[in-house]
């Protein structure tokens, strides 16, 4: 009997996980587009995603390492830099969904430090003139970039050896580091995108959840939807194998890099703090994953929920800023105003996107890990994405955990 129960577990389980694997769209749309330039060297190598209501054009081409000839692949590890800003906010979302924080909390009631602050009115060689802030700065504010924070703080300045997102000072040091500093506006009143405000944002989780920032996530976010490769500190074998990075040139072949000032090796000792505001090395795989439950209201591939449907909708997929100051949620860009063609998600500073329509089941991602320079293939990539969502498809494929039958 119950090697029958067992059985019939084991089946259900196969079952379930069978009907959600994407159906392959049989097109070749983004490989088209990006091959002449994987062949003449200006790209290295790229990955792309587009996933419509069950249906899934993956493409991967080129190289991870070009000297070695080493191909890109889905489960190779890359900084996704400030799409880590996206982490902070669910993890944000999940505390006001339990009703452990509200929006519109001073940031003071969970850091203390941030009772007094002081705005900078003027600054020359010489003289700085300040006042203190009237408004009073809240959690939405650190999330949406409207708190008037610096990029980064002071510790964490790029020319500084060990400095960089990744280095220079733990969350909570980075908070209080902010604090003593002046902030460019009175909060609440403009925008300024701002890694800082996102760090002190992850603080208050460690405050309110009396773990650290990162363990809280693995706990309630990467475990849950199965996300083992993504993590602050790769390990050395994962390291072998990631996506190294290229300056591309105008008609010529991409350039090696060694490292990013902004992200300094080497990329997992000590010197290697939290960051949410850009931090997290992932695959194409894990992002697949956390951002099909972004698509999806909560709800993970794998049948897991992560938030409630009304939580993404309203704190997540549409602004949280005051209107007039552009479309931004929680940690992600969202539009002002949601619609059926409204599209949230963020980006990364090495070139990586990833995007999602909840209304349409959609999804973009782009993966590449660039220093910059020239990128004549993202209007390519961008028109593919728009004939790929604009032709009809088959949805027999329609992944069961959406819901839908039709």
């Amino acid at each position: 009997m119950k090697k029958t129960i067992f059985l019939l577990i084991a089946l259900f389980c196969l079952s379930a996980s069978a009907k959600n694997v994407p159906k392959d769209s049989k097109t070749s749309l983004a490989k088209t587009v990006l091959q002449p330039y994987v062949d003449k060297g200006q790209l290295a190598g790229a990955i792309s995603v587009f996933y419509k209501d069950g249906v899934q054009e993956t493409c991967y081409i080129g190289y991870a390492d070009v000297s070695k000839k080493r191909p890109i692949k889905m489960d190779n590890v890359f900084m996704q830099c400030s799409q880590t800003k996206g982490f902070c906010g669910v993890t944000i979302a999940k505390l006001v969904e339990e009703g452990r924080i509200s929006l519109d909390d001073p940031v003071s009631k969970y850091l203390p430090e941030f009772a007094e602050l002081w705005v900078l009115d003027e600054s020359n060689d010489s003289v700085k003139t300040f006042h203190k802030a009237k408004n009073v700065l809240t959690i939405r504010m650190v999330l949406n970039h409207t708190g008037g924070f610096p990029f980064e703080i002071s510790a964490k300045q790029p020319n500084i050896r060990g400095g960089g997102w990744s280095g220079g000072a733990p969350l909570r040091q980075t908070a209080s580091i902010a604090a003593a500093s002046p902030i460019m506006f009175e909060p609440g009143t403009s925008e300024l995108y701002s890694n800082t405000g996102i760090d002190i944002g992850a603080a208050i989780v460690e405050v309110v959840t009396g773990m650290k920032w990162e363990e809280y996530l693995k706990q309630e976010v990467f475990d849950p939807l199965r996300m083992k490769a993504t993590w602050f500190w790769p390990t050395d074998k994962q390291l072998k194998n990631k996506v190294e990075l290229y300056l591309n040139k105008e008609n010529a072949p991409a350039e090696w890099c060694e490292e990013m000032e902004w992200q300094q090796r080497p990329y997992n000792d000590s010197h290697v703090f939290t960051s949410a505001g850009a931090g997290l090395w992932t695959t194409a795989n894990d992002q697949l994953k956390f951002y099909k439950m972004l698509m999806n209201l909560g709800l993970g591939e794998n049948g897991v929920r992560i938030l409630k449907e009304e939580t993404v909708k309203n704190l997540l997929a549409v602004s949280t800023r005051p209107k007039g100051l552009g479309g931004y949620s929680l940690g992600l860009s969202a539009p002002e105003q949601d619609s059926e063609d409204a599209w949230f998600g963020h980006g990364g500073a090495w070139g990586t996107n990833c995007t999602v329509n909840w209304h349409k089941k959609q999804l973009k991602l782009w993966v590449v890990q660039s220093a910059g320079g020239e990128q004549p293939w993202l209007a390519e990539i961008d028109k593919a994405a728009e004939k790929f969502f604009s032709q009809p498809l088959s949805k027999s494929g329609v992944d069961a955990y959406t819901g839908r039958t039709k």
